[in-house]
């Protein structure tokens, strides 16, 4: 079983769609594969669909969707039989009743998401050991897998919302370390397009500031990276009452004051993510 989330919704069996189309039974389907190989429990998925009031049928509509989830599943399993001339396996043994609650196996299926964690844990490695052609070049893989927001087609509910927040905050780290591997490859020019959007995305982000502040220093550009610094404190300032970090402060002195060329790759600053609406 492939499992896409990384933008829409899309789980295959055998290169068949399962993908419910009504709402809810979506909404089912995402959270199984988002947890794929684990008991998720009744009462997780309950409350994923009705919130801290289900109603009273809640348990018996959601055996209903589980039901049409493996209607889809055992269509699917026919085809593959098909194709291959014989029949390997039952719905009921690809998304399962367990004690508490149901989990759906994908065998040795493709998740974008475990692939995505797997090739940027390994460019986060490749930072460590400061090879950076190595680092750019596997968190680009990983950043290249996402072709939306998760899950952009599946209505959310409190369990799936912090499912998608985890996701979100994980690809904001990868394009962070992205970016300072390609710093310190020198391509502060070729960056700028792609950081005067994100700072404008995530306009309190102090780690992003800093790296287009440090690109656009580097690109000649002195009244721009303090304009830039100018920018992200008075946001701060207005929406959270705080003063941009000691290190952002310090690298805006240096420019101010024409510093050495040997400004850091990228200040060390938090990166808290608070986007203003």
């Amino acid at each position: 079983m492939d499992i896409d989330v990384l933008g829409t919704l899309g789980v295959r069996l055998n290169g068949v769609s399962v993908t419910p189309t009504a709402p809810k039974p979506r909404q089912v389907l995402a959270l199984l594969a988002l947890r794929a190989g684990q008991v998720v429990p009744v009462g997780v998925l309950t409350e994923e669909l009705w919130g801290s009031e289900p109603p009273r049928s809640a348990r018996a509509t959601l055996q209903t969707y589980i039901l049409q989830l493996r209607e889809l599943i055992s269509a699917a399993l026919e085809r593959g039989a098909g194709d291959a001339g014989g029949r390997c396996c039952q719905a009921k043994d690809v998304l399962l009743t367990v004690p508490g609650g149901y989990l759906l196996k994908n065998g040795d299926g493709v998740s974008d998401v475990r692939e995505f964690e797997r090739l940027a844990g390994s460019g986060y490695r490749a930072m460590d050991a400061e090879d950076h052609p190595q680092a750019a070049r596997l968190l680009r893989e990983a950043l290249a897998l996402w072709t939306g927001s998760p899950l952009a087609d599946v209505h959310t509910g409190p369990q799936l919302e912090t499912e998608v927040k985890r996701l979100e905050e994980s690809r904001l780290c990868a394009l962070d370390q992205r970016v300072e591997a390609d710093l310190r490859l020198g391509r502060h020019r070729e960056l700028l397009a792609e950081l005067t959007v994100l700072v404008n995305q995530y306009p309190t982000h102090e780690s992003l500031c800093g790296q287009y502040m440090l690109a656009l220093y580097r690109s000649g550009r002195r009244g721009e990276a303090l304009d830039a610094y100018q920018r992200l404190r008075t946001t701060l300032v207005r929406t959270m009452g705080l003063e941009p970090s000691p290190t952002l402060a310090k690298m805006q002195r240096s420019i101010l004051m024409s510093g050495s060329d040997m400004l850091p790759a990228r200040p060390a600053v938090s990166a808290s993510v608070v986007p203003v609406g």
